[in-house]
């Protein structure tokens, strides 16, 4: 079926996973600890032959050096599902962090969108300090450079639009240059929050995921996903395993993909997309 102009389909694929507490998860939390599952996501947005691909996640040797639980590869399963992974032109980094700017030689065609702070951050002076680099991946950083002398890096200063209905928003917090994708849908205006909001629970409560750069430009971020969604029922949080329960499976079975324009409770779900291919 084809889309009205200028809107998009949205999937969510599950390429990790990890057992953690509560406790780790929020800065405000309460005394009843508990268990408290993260799992890691990359997103496809699609609209008739047009391919954009949001974050591009880690391998198993990260998984293994990090002690997390790899489920698939998040860039080829895309081709189990179905997509030309090979016409993928426009890759949307959201951060640097190793969860989300890996596997980058598996998109040889690919230009990569980062903010321009992200790299500044990534390669300065804050990352002489252990707490502060702990999430990035040095070899992933270095693949971003030497990506930007190949002419293959498109670095961007704030608030910029991709395409007509994708538009991408400067937030900062989780890192300096943490950006969130804005879609347009038939469902309304979807927000692809990262790590923004790596639970639901952190943009709702306004209680910040832990690893922050500037927590007052986390909490603005929360505002701002507020502003940017349609409702914050369309605010798609980072890492929470509520996504997988939120919204209709889709594409093969077995490969964690789940349609963000079809929550459960609504009729009819759209063809996956294998079947659209």
């Amino acid at each position: 079926m084809s889309q009205p102009p200028n809107h998009w389909e949205v999937f969510a694929l599950r390429y990790a996973t990890i057992g953690r507490r509560r406790l780790e998860m929020f800065i405000n939390h309460d005394l009843h600890d508990g268990p408290q599952a993260m799992d890691y996501f990359v997103w496809l947005l699609r609209r008739g032959d047009d391919l954009i691909l949001i974050d591009t996640g880690f391998n198993a040797a990260m998984a293994l050096e990090r002690k997390r639980d790899f489920l698939r590869c998040p860039i080829d399963s895309w081709s189990q599902a179905g997509i030309d992974v090979a016409s993928i032109r426009d890759v949307v980094i959201t951060h640097a962090h190793y969860d989300h700017a890996g596997n980058l030689d598996l998109l040889p065609r690919a230009r990569f969108h980062l903010q321009e702070r992200e790299m500044v951050y990534a390669t300065g002076r804050d990352m002489r300090q252990k707490m502060m680099r702990h999430a990035y991946c040095v070899d992933h950083v270095c693949s971003l450079v030497r990506l930007v002398f190949d002419d293959r890096v498109q670095y961007h200063d704030g608030d910029w639009e991709l395409r007509p209905g994708v538009s991408v928003h400067l937030v900062g917090g989780h890192t300096r240059g943490l950006q969130v994708v804005r879609v347009h849908t038939r469902r309304g205006w979807i927000v692809l929050a990262s790590d923004a909001a790596h639970y639901l629970e952190n943009f709702t409560a306004r209680s910040p995921f832990p690893i922050v750069a500037d927590v007052g430009d986390m909490l603005r971020g929360h505002d701002r996903l507020e502003q940017l969604a349609e409702s914050p029922a369309h605010v798609v949080p980072g890492h929470d395993p509520i996504v997988m329960s939120t919204y209709a499976r889709s594409g093969p079975a077995g490969l964690d993909i789940v349609s963000l324009t079809d929550p459960l409770a609504a009729p009819a779900p759209e063809p996956s997309p294998r079947a659209r291919s």
